[in-house]
């Protein structure tokens, strides 16, 4: 009788992701490319995407350059990377997406969502197209690379293979948590994708996927203007404290073997910090004296309970940007 094969020994501890492949979107610049080199630093191949387009509101001629330099970067470094060009909230680009990491590496085991534009405007002035735009990019570009990867792995599940692994990283933001005045598409969409993060990890668990979701305060070009006066490095040596940097270890935790009991959970990341978002927890509670509440009772239950807070307030509005400024 024939013994069974001898197992791989497991990866080192400082390459946990050895032998895994990933995708990140939108990784050709700032947070995302920070964290594609994060990624291979700690041992995966990655399939580096970006949409390459200067403009931070998602304007400009499409260029396959900044992927390709930072898979460049990180073959360079040792490591094995593709560049792909697309933009992930076309529906067929994310299918061929997750088809390019399959074929590089055999299959896709780490998913992080990076990919994202900008166009603010107040709520009152805000058209139609900047609305859409931005919840196309980034809450549907989320979904799209989700749904196929969700695929890939069901089907290597369906199809028997034993261990399935598989690890979504979403990007949500801050804005959702405590709003964002002039940003009301953005802040919608990334509500929207903390929704989506949660939906999938209770779809997915039974598969062996984690999906989980971050807030990262990072100093990018897609932040320039909001980190704008905060407190910057001294010297080239030191490391700024909004540096994408701070972020991308997270996510390559996220992404290991390492965080299999992590899942459907909220971060926020920067600078040294990670803190757990526990869900929404009811703060006050009332009950009718009678069968049904009336306007006048409600008038003399709610009215004192929110008497002397500021009138622009919002829920979970505490501690957000609470960085010095310079």
């Amino acid at each position: 009788m024939s013994l069974p094969p001898v197992p791989p020994p497991p990866p080192p501890a400082s390459r946990p992701l050895a032998g895994l492949s990933a995708i990140v979107t939108g990784a050709g610049r700032g947070l995302g490319r920070a964290e594609a080199l994060e990624l291979a630093r700690l041992g995966a191949a990655v399939v580096v995407n970006d949409y390459g387009q200067p403009g931070r509101d998602g304007s400009g001629e499409a260029s396959a350059a900044p992927a390709e330099e930072v898979a460049a970067e990180i073959r360079a470094a040792g490591g094995r990377a593709v560049a792909h060009l697309g933009d992930v909230a076309d529906f067929e680009t994310a299918r061929a997406l997750v088809g390019l990491a399959v074929r590089e590496f055999g299959k896709l085991d780490v998913l992080v969502n990076n990919a994202g534009i900008l166009r603010d405007r107040m709520v009152f002035s805000m058209s139609e197209d900047e609305w859409d735009s931005v919840v196309r990019v980034h809450l549907k570009g989320h979904f799209n690379t989700t749904r196929f990867a969700a695929a890939h792995w069901r089907e290597r599940a369906k199809a028997g293979e034993d261990g399935v692994f598989g690890r979504i990283v979403n990007t949500s933001s801050e804005a959702y948590l405590a709003g964002s005045a002039g940003q009301p598409n953005y802040a919608a969409a990334k509500g929207g994708i903390v929704g989506l993060t949660t939906s999938s990890a209770l779809a997915l668990a039974r598969y062996g996927v984690t999906v989980n979701a971050i807030c990262p305060r990072a100093r990018t070009r897609m932040t320039e203007d909001v980190f704008a006066g905060f407190a910057e490095p001294a010297s080239e040596e030191e490391l700024d404290p909004l540096a994408p940097e701070h972020v991308a270890p997270l996510v390559g935790y996220l992404a290991a073997p390492a965080a299999a009991g992590v899942n459907g959970q909220l971060f926020v990341v920067h600078g040294g910090m990670v803190a757990i978002v526990d869900r929404p927890r009811v703060a006050a509670k009332f009950d009718t004296a009678k069968d049904v509440f009336t306007y006048e009772e409600l008038d003399a239950l709610l009215t004192p309970h929110y008497a002397g807070r500021p009138a622009g307030e919002t829920f979970g509005a505490a501690e957000v940007l609470s960085l010095k400024r310079g």
